[in-house]
């Protein structure tokens, strides 16, 4: 009986592990990849244009959100506050797509709001599971 407990928890243990490896991959090229866009928003990598053109400085939601993005996108990706951040962008990116996509069409292939949806998930997947392992602030407390 206790070697078939002992192997079902050094199986639960090894899986638990594993699962915070991937989750913590999940949150590094998610947030990194999100970050990317908040950089858009203030010019870098083409802009919002291709040519450099940024969201106007101070802009109702376009300049904030980028502001935002990035921000927030870099509290994940280190992982501090990563919950509170995560939470706070799966907002940002329900908002956006509530605001700007959907009265454009209903669906979201109709509306151009499917990077907006699948990151409003994403980061609220993140907000509710955590970052997972390798996070600045547990290599900090340590």
């Amino acid at each position: 009986m206790t070697t078939t407990t002992d192997a079902r928890t050094a199986t639960q243990d090894a899986t638990a592990k594993r699962n915070d490896v991937v989750l913590a991959a999940f949150r590094v090229v998610a947030s990194f990849l999100f970050g990317l866009h908040g950089l858009q928003g203030l010019g870098f990598l083409g802009g919002v244009d291709g040519r450099g053109g940024a969201v106007p400085f101070g802009s109702w939601p376009g300049w904030y959100g980028s502001v935002l993005e990035l921000v927030g996108a870099a509290l994940v990706l280190v992982g501090v506050a990563a919950r509170p951040a995560a939470f706070l962008l799966s907002g940002v990116m329900a908002y956006a797509y509530f605001t700007v996509h959907q009265p454009q069409a209903l669906l979201p292939m109709h509306n151009g709001g499917e990077l907006a949806a699948v990151y409003s998930w994403v980061f609220l997947l993140l907000a509710v599971l955590g970052p997972g392992a390798f996070t600045l602030r547990r290599a900090l407390r340590r």
